[in-house]
């Protein structure tokens, strides 16, 4: 039975002795609760010895702010798992998801304080594309409304800001949302990039899928068989970690 346990906004679940740390922001909404919408890539990464710090939060228009909120938070977190096991020997490796992808790549540290970075299902789009109701109401009032950074703003700062070097970018083969090619992009540009990108089979919602099925349906798959998408999202990313342990 996994243990969680919230330290501010982040769940966290820490294996008594962890070889690594993952520190996961998820995509909109599914973030609320990440330990349960990512529930089975969550738990099969943990018993593989990894510690999850796993940041919870509500999106709003201003990302750079919540971006900053979170690096906070989870380096709080970093502090108290060190507290408890002593000072531990790596740095962590950040997961996004979706939108959670944006948020760690304008972290204010500009990715010096991890490991690695693993990008799910990229995306950057503008608030018309990901929020389509607000087009028409903007329409009416005559308003102009925009994440803060916008899309072009935030690639700028990828660009000019984000140094770290060892980033694996996972697309999936039915994903309409999916901008990885973006960001690759934007990525390869920079000196001493090792910037990799794999397509997996699954869509947007694959990383949360299990957990997305017992929210809605109330249906608990723990007892069940990992589907394979999920297994080898799994997989990917434990090879991963693997490859960069020295690093």
């Amino acid at each position: 039975m996994l243990k969680w346990r919230k330290i501010d906004q982040t769940w966290c679940c820490w294996p008594s002795n962890p070889t690594a740390l993952i520190e996961l922001i998820g995509g909109s909404y599914l973030a609320a609760t990440p330990n349960i919408s990512y529930k089975t890539l969550l738990s099969s990464l943990i018993k593989k010895n990894i510690a999850i710090h796993a940041w919870s939060y509500i999106p709003s228009l201003d990302h750079q702010s919540q971006a900053n909120e979170a690096w906070k938070d989870l380096r709080k977190c970093r502090l108290k798992l060190e507290s408890r096991i002593g000072k531990i020997s790596y740095k962590p490796i950040r997961i996004g998801h979706s939108l959670g992808c944006k948020l760690h790549l304008i972290a204010p540290d500009g990715g010096r304080k991890s490991k690695s970075f693993i990008a799910l299902s990229f995306n950057n789009y503008k608030i018309d594309s990901s929020i389509p109701f607000l087009s028409k109401l903007k329409k009416k009032l005559k308003v102009e409304t925009e994440f803060s950074p916008s899309p072009l703003e935030t690639m700028r700062i990828i660009s000019n800001n984000y140094i770290q070097p060892n980033n694996l970018l996972i697309k999936f083969s039915d994903d309409k949302l999916d901008q990885t090619k973006i960001l690759l992009k934007h990525l390869k540009a920079r000196d001493n990039d090792k910037t990799k990108v794999i397509e997996l089979k699954g869509n947007h919602l694959t990383p949360a899928y299990s957990g997305l099925k017992e929210i809605l349906l109330d249906q608990d798959d723990s007892n069940h068989y990992i589907n394979n998408e999920i297994s080898k999202l799994v997989d990917t990313i434990s090879n991963f970690i693997s490859e960069h342990s020295h690093v």
